[in-house]
């Protein structure tokens, strides 16, 4: 009953691979947990997780987003989560305090695996910063919503996706999109993989790696095998 279950999800639904887990794990924890019965090996064959790499923007599509994007709060939101490297979430948490300009840092307080970390504050994100701090005076929270709460992740979505939609960007990209462009092109530019780490906040430097294989750099350098042939 089991199997037949899962099939119907994989094959009907079409769930993807961590749905799949979390139904194999989720009917174990009813069996175990629920009914009180006995913990045992269950014979169902775990799928393998995709390996799929993110999607990336070139310099000049960022570039082309941040130019679609007038009003000055909305402005401030995609330079930062690009400049920063930021999750949603940290991006949302982050307060006014948080934003240090003598050191050009922006400190993320609780992040992914409830570490803290610094990350880099950008010399053209900072003047953009001071005039929506200007514009609409946040009191407590760097991005406030209605009634001084904090901005909510749907409203945050629909600027980065508007954006990317005036900016002519077919590629599937996100809000995350951002952050990933973060670490490509720092890597693009000479960064070397461990202070990218400490930036972005990976725990594991295997995370960081996946940046190698979607950067573009070196590519020019190498010569095409089709190119070398004389036909």
């Amino acid at each position: 009953m089991i199997i037949a279950f899962l099939q119907y999800l994989v094959i009907d639904r079409k769930i993807s691979t961590s749905y799949q887990n979390q139904s194999i794990n989720s009917i174990k924890f009813y069996y175990e947990r629920v009914l009180g019965g006995k913990r045992k090996v269950y014979f169902v064959e775990r799928p393998r997780k995709e390996k799929t790499l993110p999607v990336v923007l070139n310099e000049s599509e960022i570039i082309n987003t941040i130019k679609q994007v007038k009003n000055i709060k909305h402005k401030a939101i995609i330079m930062l989560t690009y400049s920063s490297g930021l999750r949603l979430h940290e991006l949302l948490n982050l307060k006014i305090e948080d934003i240090d300009s003598k050191r050009m840092q922006v400190f993320v307080r609780q992040a992914k695996g409830k570490k803290d970390r610094y990350t880099l504050l950008s010399k053209k994100v900072l003047p953009v910063l001071r005039q929506y701090f200007k514009d609409y005076k946040p009191r407590e929270w760097l991005f406030e919503g209605a009634k001084g709460k904090q901005y909510s992740e749907s409203s945050v979505q629909t600027i980065v996706t508007e954006a990317y939609r005036r900016a002519g960007i077919k590629k599937k990209a996100s809000t995350h999109t951002l952050r990933h462009c973060f670490g490509t092109h720092l890597l693009e530019n000479g960064t070397d993989l461990r202070y990218i780490q400490a930036l972005m906040g990976h725990a594991s430097s295997k995370t960081t790696e996946i940046y190698t294989h979607i950067t573009s750099k070196g590519f020019d350098q190498i010569e095409n095998p089709l190119d070398k042939l004389d036909f």
